[in-house]
């Protein structure tokens, strides 16, 4: 059993690392999407960029019941929202199998109040999806999840609903050049990103949970 688990992990890993490297830009009429919460936007954004056949991740919000939310009325509550990701991709390059496990590896999947330093509802993870084929895709990948963890996953499968992108100052925000005072003094948003993706405790959480398939650890 140890050998079985240990090579499935291996492959696990492989699988998640043909995932990563340079995008691939393709005709628009090939393109899909996928839409995900994860946590801090800022974070799941400059995960899924760094994919080969990502064109594109706009972060944002959906899941609630406001129209045109803006970040800080989701992040006050009440309105339902998640602080979401629309993954852009071209399906010749990556599939949505193999991006639905990238994301899984890079959430705390058992955690239902938020995640890693952020808390509250609009931090819980989910997948989002737009009819039963990608419904079922969705669950058959929280099913591998959960058999390699062997622990109940709580991210849910919700139907899709309005996507509202977040204001400008929040794309692209990893490796903004803006100067922003944090916690820390001043930093241009790229250093600011660092800083809090490390003291938020992300890449050592998932180390801790998924171990050698974590997907993205130091991104």
């Amino acid at each position: 059993m140890w050998a079985t688990d240990n090579i499935k992990a291996v492959a696990l890993a492989g699988a998640i690392a043909l995932g990563m490297g340079v995008c691939h830009v393709a005709h628009a009429s090939e393109l899909r999407t996928l839409t995900v919460a994860g946590g801090c936007f800022w974070c799941v954004e400059a995960d899924f960029e760094k994919v080969r056949g990502v064109t594109e991740a706009v972060s944002g919000f959906t899941g609630g019941t406001v129209e045109n939310p803006g970040y800080k009325q989701v992040t006050r509550g009440g309105t339902g929202h998640y602080e979401a990701v629309q993954i852009t991709f071209d399906p010749t390059v990556v599939s949505r199998d193999q991006l639905l496990d990238l994301f899984l590896h890079s959430v705390d999947v058992t955690d239902a109040g938020g995640q890693f330093c952020d808390r509250g509802d609009s931090y819980r993870t989910a997948i989002f999806v737009d009819g039963a084929a990608e419904q079922d895709m969705a669950k058959e990948a929280i099913a591998r999840a959960q058999a390699q963890l062997d622990q109940h996953v709580v991210t849910p499968v919700l139907d899709l609903g309005p996507f509202y992108a977040a204001e400008a100052y929040h794309q692209d925000y990893y490796k903004g050049s803006r100067l922003v005072l944090t916690r820390f003094g001043p930093k241009t948003q790229a250093e600011a990103y660092k800083a809090y993706r490390k003291a938020c405790g992300r890449d050592q959480r998932l180390r801790d949970l998924w171990g050698d398939t974590a997907a993205f650890v130091g991104g």
